[in-house]
């Protein structure tokens, strides 16, 4: 296996289904990097400026190529990032694997949703359109997986 797999390599187990794929969104990632991008350049000017550099605007223009070029580098590996959710585990990139009984909290970050382990590992599925949305799913799947588990004892 890779480490740098951008997809799922975990098998499923005896009787597991994906249930759903959650895959970035590419207007999301452009609108962060948006986002990004203005708080560069208004940094390269600021620190211009506090500089006391008379070409303040150029810090605008390096932030923005920086961005820029950022983006359109990492838009092809984080654009084909693929988790799966299935009725037992969250499969991430590669061999990454939470078991949903192991999830301890669910957190949206602007546009990106983290998991967190019960032993403290933490795994971000980043632009994500709708990052509520899918918190709620991954959320659902934990609650039908604990009353399935509790109806099996």
């Amino acid at each position: 296996m890779s480490e740098y797999a951008l997809t799922p390599e975990t098998s499923l187990e005896t009787g597991e289904t994906v249930s759903e794929s959650f895959h970035p969104d590419r207007q999301t990632y452009y609108r962060d990097h948006a986002w990004i991008a203005a708080l560069a350049m208004a940094g390269g000017m600021a620190i211009l400026w506090l500089m006391g550099s008379p070409f303040v605007w150029t810090g605008a223009v390096g932030g923005l190529a920086a961005i820029a070029v950022r983006a359109f580098y990492l838009a092809s590996d984080e654009l084909a990032v693929r988790w799966d959710l299935t009725d037992r585990r969250l499969l991430g990139p590669g061999p990454r694997q939470v078991r949903l009984e192991r999830i301890d909290k669910l957190r949206t970050i602007a546009s990106a949703v983290q998991i967190v382990t019960i032993g403290g590992e933490k795994h971000l599925m980043r632009y994500q359109a709708d990052p509520a949305a899918t918190r709620r799913r991954i959320e659902a799947q934990r609650g039908a997986q604990r009353q399935t588990g509790d109806a099996s004892r």
